[in-house]
C-alpha cells in the first residue's frame, strides 16, 4: 500500500476503533477488528525508541526470575545480561529482587545499552524523587540533543519511575537525601556497565554464556525485520538450558522466532506477566500495545510467554527449575509441547 495511503487509512481505522464501545470491542468479531487494527499499526506506524520506565514494572515477571535463580547453589555464581538497560530501574528492580532472597549468590549482570549517556546515567545510580511535571523534557528528547547526563530526568512525562515502589522498598534499595534517591552500594556490586548493541553478535562472544538474559521492552520499537535480526541474534547471549525473558516485543515477531529456533516457553505465571505487562488502551491503535491474551489458540504458550529456556542444559544438573523446593521441582515448565 502506498504510504500515503496507508497513513489515511490508519487514522481511519484507530478513529473507528476509538468509537466502538467497550463491549462491542472486547467482543469476538470486535478483537478480529482489532487484530487487523493492530496489523496495520504494526506495519504502517513510525517507531522511535524510548527511555520512560519504573522501579518494579512488573512483579510477577520478578517473581518469576527468582523462582528460576532460587536453584543456584549456595555461593553459586549467577550470570545475568539485561540488555536495554535504559535509565538502570530493571537492573536495579531484579538485583534487589534476587539478593533480598538469595544473598549468597554470587550475583554478576551485565547492563548494557546502545546509548553511552543513558549508560552513563543508569550507572550513577542517582533519582530525583519529583514527579515529572507536563512540560518536562522527555529523556529520548534529551538524549537527542546531546545533554549531560546531570540533564536526563529521573522520569519522563506522565510517568514517573517510583511510581510502582512501596515507601519500604524505597528504603530497602535506596539512600534518600532530599529529592535525590541514590541506590545502594549492595546492589551496585557485581554489576558491570556497557554500552553496546543487542543486535552484535561480537558483544554475545565477549560476553559469554549467561544463565539468565533480559532483553525486556525495546524490540517493539524496531520495525519487525530489525527485530528478528535483533532477537536470532540475543539468544547467542544465552548458555544451553539458559532463560531468555523477552517482553515488549511484537507477538508475532517473537512467537515467529521461537518457533524458528526451537525456544521453549516458561508457562509458569504466563497470565500473570502478560496481564501487568498490559499498557491498555494502548492496542490495537498504538504499536507497543500489547495484545490480549487468547488461550484458545494453540500456540498461545508460545505467543504470550514471556520466557523461554534456550536448548537443553549442557549438564543435566545445569538445568534452572521454576524453585529450589520441591514443590515446584514438581511443576512443569511445559517445553517441548
Amino acid at each position: 500500500m502506498e504510504q500515503g495511503l496507508a497513513k489515511f487509512y490508519l487514522k481511519q481505522l484507530r478513529r473507528f476503533w476509538s468509537r466502538l464501545p467497550g463491549g462491542v470491542q472486547r467482543s469476538g468479531p470486535g478483537l478480529a477488528f482489532g487484530r487487523h487494527v493492530d496489523r496495520m499499526v504494526r506495519c504502517y506506524s513510525d517507531r522511535n525508541q524510548h527511555f520512560a520506565t519504573f522501579f518494579m514494572r512488573n512483579r510477577p515477571e520478578l517473581e518469576l526470575l527468582l523462582r528460576l535463580a532460587d536453584p543456584t547453589p549456595q555461593g553459586g555464581r549467577l550470570n545475568m545480561t539485561i540488555l536495554a538497560c535504559s535509565k538502570g530501574a530493571e537492573v536495579y528492580s531484579m538485583a534487589w529482587t534476587i539478593r533480598s532472597a538469595r544473598p549468597d549468590i554470587d550475583l554478576h549482570i551485565n547492563a548494557i545499552d546502545i546509548s553511552h549517556e543513558i549508560v552513563e546515567f543508569a550507572e550513577r545510580g542517582v533519582y530525583s524523587m519529583s514527579k515529572p511535571g507536563l512540560q518536562d523534557l522527555s529523556t529520548e528528547e534529551v538524549v537527542r540533543q546531546k545533554k549531560d547526563l546531570t540533564s536526563i530526568p529521573s522520569s519522563d512525562r506522565y510517568a514517573w519511575i517510583f511510581e510502582r515502589i512501596s515507601p519500604a522498598e524505597i528504603e530497602s534499595m535506596f539512600d534518600v537525601s532530599g529529592e535525590e534517591a541514590t541506590v545502594k552500594q549492595r546492589l551496585r556490586d557485581g554489576i558491570t556497565w556497557r554500552t553496546g548493541d543487542a543486535g552484535d553478535p561480537a558483544l554475545a562472544a565477549e560476553i559469554g554464556p549467561q544463565d539468565i538474559v533480559v532483553a525486556n521492552r525495546f524490540l517493539c520499537h524496531m520495525v519487525p525485520r530489525e527485530a528478528e535480526k535483533c532477537l536470532r541474534n540475543i539468544d547467542r547471549f544465552v548458555r544451553p538450558g539458559g532463560y531468555l525473558f523477552v517482553c515488549g516485543v511484537d507477538v508475532d515477531v517473537r512467537t515467529r522466532i521461537a518457533s524458528e529456533r526451537g525456544w521453549s516457553p516458561v508457562t509458569e505465571l504466563i497470565r500473570e506477566i502478560h496481564h501487568s505487562d498490559d499498557l491498555g488502551p494502548a492496542w490495537p491503535v498504538d504499536y507497543w500495545g500489547l495484545e490480549p491474551l487468547d488461550d484458545r489458540r494453540p500456540d498461545w504458550q508460545v505467543r504470550y510467554a514471556s520466557a523461554f529456556r534456550i536448548g537443553p542444559p549442557s549438564r543435566p544438573s545445569e538445568e534452572l527449575s521454576p524453585s529450589g523446593n520441591q514443590q515446584y521441582d514438581e511443576i512443569a515448565i511445559e517445553s517441548d509441547s
